[in-house]
């Protein structure tokens, strides 16, 4: 499927479901999603053994994918995991663990999702532990 007609809104939503579906099929439960509080958004909450995940998922929609090391040219979504935007992922994560009474160990990690526009084709980088 072509997604040069995607908003990006659309694309970043397309991104959060490819994370999801790459994170249960390497053995994460998907607990839930989009969880909104004052404090900020959660994309995407995933239990993997004890430990709670909450996953900050940055997409980006790309004519290829990028070589496993970044050429100078290439966008690099991890960009946008700068240390303001994961402390505010960690700070309303600690309101989550709170208000499930969550007891257990947490982490807050990154998701980084390439679309291809021509296809739809998605390629995935997982980030644990990016506190």
């Amino acid at each position: 499927m072509n997604l040069s007609a995607k908003n990006r809104k659309e694309i970043g939503a397309l991104g959060e479901a490819v994370a999801a579906e790459y994170l249960q099929r390497h053995g994460f439960s998907v607990k839930d999603k989009n969880v909104l509080r004052k404090t900020g958004e959660l994309d995407i909450v995933a239990l993997e053994g004890d430990t709670l995940h909450f996953v900050e998922v940055k997409t980006v929609l790309a004519e290829e994918f990028p070589d496993e090391e970044f050429a100078r040219d290439d966008y690099d979504p991890s960009l946008n995991l700068h240390e303001a935007k994961v402390r505010k992922v960690a700070r309303t994560g600690e309101w989550y663990a709170l208000e499930k009474r969550w007891e257990g160990e947490w982490q807050v990690d990154g998701c980084l999702v390439w679309l291809r526009r021509r296809d739809g084709r998605a390629r995935v980088r997982y980030l644990p532990q990016i506190v």
